[in-house]
């Protein structure tokens, strides 16, 4: 991050992006299941790939290798796999209980971290893994209510997102990230196309513009979180992020009827406290013991 630290901007654009992603959420809950969840998801994709017409120049300077290109395959198909149980679940269960369950990703994350890529796994993160999954039962309750298609759909959405964002991880560190974007967005649009065309229904213009939307506002909701952690530490920003879960639940009451569940707030605290634990001492690892010389 360049220049000096500005946390009251970092916080405004990371609770803009909070707001952003709910919209996604509650447009795509709107939408309904009219249209199959894998066919709306490659028409979110495909749709949005408008927005990457700035990124072709680097695309095309990249001169992507055999391992580059294996990867960014395996990471396209990994995340069409969320996608489509994304939308799925979305049709299934309320909002609160989505967003909630969607903040497990990165504790998948560090899992997979450890496992995969040989980070080491020290206490805190450990116990901070333990009470996340803690939270995940208490969300989900077996035993004690029917556990849902939309929930195991949101299980996996959340560990095929951790297996994304781990092969990004790698990638990250070898191309640009306008390279990584693009890549995602164009194999992610390619890996849907067959699933859309086995379950189609023809949308209505109304339909196309919804998932548009969804686009517009998912795209406008990563600038705004590039714009947040260019101005302030992620130890600033992170914490407002998970206001996502205010939002959603209130959205989730006052416009779409959901009552709300007082087990899915708790457990998504414990989720998201968790997250919080694990982001903010990675983001301490990562901090050099010195600083850089020169400007």
């Amino acid at each position: 991050m360049n220049g000096q630290s500005r946390p009251v901007a970092g916080a405004f654009w990371m609770l803009v992006t909070g707001f952003l992603f709910v919209a996604v959420t509650a447009t795509v809950k709107h939408l309904g299941d009219r249209v199959p969840a894998p066919e709306a998801a490659f028409l979110r994709y495909l749709l949005g790939l408008v927005f990457l017409l700035p990124m072709l120049g680097a695309l095309r300077d990249a001169r992507l290798g055999r391992r580059a290109m294996m990867l960014f395959s395996a990471r396209g198909i990994v995340h069409a796999l969320g996608v489509m149980l994304w939308f799925f679940a979305m049709t299934r269960i309320p909002i609160a209980e989505v967003t909630a369950m969607n903040y497990v990703s990165p504790v998948y994350v560090a899992i997979g971290a450890a496992l995969f890529l040989g980070e080491r796994m020290h206490w805190p993160r450990m116990l901070a893994i333990a009470v996340a999954l803690l939270g995940v039962l208490i969300i989900l309750r077996p035993g004690f209510r029917e556990v849902s298609t939309g929930h195991l759909a949101m299980i996996g959405t959340a560990i095929f997102f951790a297996g994304s964002y781990l092969i990004a991880k790698i990638m990250a560190d070898e191309v640009a990230p306008s390279v990584v974007v693009a890549m995602l967005s164009i194999v992610v649009t390619l890996a849907l196309a067959p699933f859309a065309i086995a379950v189609w229904v023809w949308p209505t213009w109304s339909e196309l513009g919804w998932l548009f939307l969804v686009a517009t506002l998912a795209t406008t909701g990563h600038l705004t979180m590039t714009l947040s952690f260019r101005a302030a530490p992620i130890m600033v920003t992170q914490p407002v992020t998970f206001l996502q879960l205010v939002w959603a639940t209130l959205l989730g009451a006052l416009v779409f009827d959901e009552a709300v569940d007082a087990y899915v707030v708790l457990g998504g605290t414990l989720v998201i406290v968790s997250v919080l634990v694990i982001t903010l001492r990675e983001a301490r690892a990562r901090k050099p013991a010195h600083p850089p010389n020169g400007p």
